[in-house]
């Protein structure tokens, strides 16, 4: 097997640990609330805490990995958000306030998660390969989801919940014995690959070098930047909403048994990995066929925030469960071709930056988990409605299309 594939596995396997830890609050909240007392914006709070350390991460996540290299980084993070995982049961028998502060440090841990692998890629990755590299590797999010939603309550019902937190942080330091023996953070540096493939990503992947210093002056305004933060954040709004209120709006909202709550929940999810894994095979055909980069960013972008817009906005015109759980399925097809349009376009502005434009982006785009995780709480206690959740998910998601669609570029910006 070529040592890239390798390096890829081990990191879908670690965003797939990344998001079974993360969405196991969205379950466990149920029966943790439950027995707490607490009100829905309490709960909001709980889930959004996680987003305050994600933010901070994000940049020094990416910066370091560009600078030192993603192995160091990302293990490092890892290690950090399990152990975080482990303590959550004892954090909530010492209170609200300790509960949100291990909250807060396995954010710390997980922020660095994106910005390290796409810093990797940038580096082991060929131009040819890497919409469905980054589309498989963001397929695992969904993965971790299912996996999340389908195990969780299982574990829930015959342990406790705090055995989920127990058993999901453990995974983590297992996959570090298998990252430490097999991942380095660029070609050049591994021992193991061949001269063939050494040659064909280092003359093919966006780049090669360390990043040198990237000044604030630099970023801060750049427009084609700032449609990439844009397109994440709203992207992100939907997502992050969703992986931590859609069970409880399954439960709440729909009527459904705690029992079935996991597998309705995740039929959405098992829908966005098929179709971003297609979405990024699509991109590259499109690409290696010769049409115009930017063309196939923008026509992917839109695709994914029009057609999962128009399907959020449906949500609520719909009275039936299976109605409801088919078109937010139908909003993850379309969502699926975002995988060819703002998540790749980072390594086209600024290789050799790629990892620290990425930490840019996705801290501003980890907003929504602090925003919209309090806020979806703040609506349901004023309103009493889920209607008005999907509306402004919907508007938000119109916005980001947009936005990207005038703004968006593939030149050279920082390199």
């Amino acid at each position: 097997m070529p040592q890239r594939f390798k390096v890829i596995a081990l990191t879908v396997a670690a965003v797939f640990i990344c998001y079974i830890d993360r969405v196991v609050i969205s379950l466990a909240i149920i029966p943790m609330s439950e027995g707490a007392g607490w009100t829905e914006t309490q709960k909001g709070i709980v889930l959004g805490s996680f987003y305050i350390g994600y933010m901070i991460t994000q940049i020094w996540g990416g910066l370091l990995s560009d600078r030192i290299g993603a192995k160091i980084v990302l293990g490092v993070g890892l290690i950090v958000w399990s152990l975080f995982t482990l303590i959550t049961p004892w954090a909530f028998y010492g209170g609200f306030a300790a509960l949100i502060i291990a909250r807060i440090g396995m954010g710390l841990g997980e922020g660095i998660t994106f910005p390290a692998w796409h810093s990797l890629y940038a580096r082991w990755v060929p131009f040819s390969e890497r919409a469905r590299s980054v589309a498989l590797t963001n397929s695992a999010i969904p993965i971790g989801t299912i996996f999340g939603l389908v195990v969780t309550p299982i574990i829930i019902l015959k342990w406790g919940w705090e055995w989920a937190f127990y058993l999901y942080g453990g995974l983590g330091f297992i996959w570090y014995i298998f990252w430490q023996r097999i991942a380095e953070s660029s070609p050049k540096e591994d021992p193991n690959i061949s001269s063939e493939e050494l040659d064909f990503i280092t003359t093919n992947a966006p780049a090669s070098e360390n990043a040198s210093h990237l000044a604030f002056s630099k970023w801060r305004s750049n427009l084609p930047l700032w449609a990439i933060t844009v397109a994440h954040f709203c992207s992100n709004y939907s997502l992050f909403v969703f992986l931590s209120w859609l069970p409880i709006f399954i439960k709440d909202g729909l009527g459904v048994p705690m029992a079935a709550v996991g597998f309705l929940a995740m039929l959405p999810h098992i829908t966005s990995f098929l179709f971003i894994n297609i979405g990024g095979y699509f991109a590259d055909y499109l690409t290696n066929k010769g049409i115009q980069l930017i063309t196939v960013r923008k026509l992917c972008n839109s695709i994914a925030f029009g057609g999962s817009g128009i399907c959020l906005c449906l949500v609520p015109e719909l009275e039936s469960v299976a109605g409801i759980i088919a078109i937010m399925c139908l909003g993850n097809v379309f969502g699926g071709f975002s995988a060819g349009g703002f998540i790749v376009n980072h390594a086209d502005i600024g290789p050799k930056h790629t990892g620290r434009l990425m930490g840019i982006t996705n801290m501003v785009a980890a907003l929504p988990g602090l925003v919209g995780g309090v806020l979806t709480g703040v609506i349901l206690d004023a309103t009493n409605s889920w209607d008005m959740v999907f509306y402004v998910v919907a508007g938000i998601t119109f916005f980001g299309g947009v936005f990207y669609l005038l703004f968006a570029s593939t030149e050279k910006q920082f390199d």
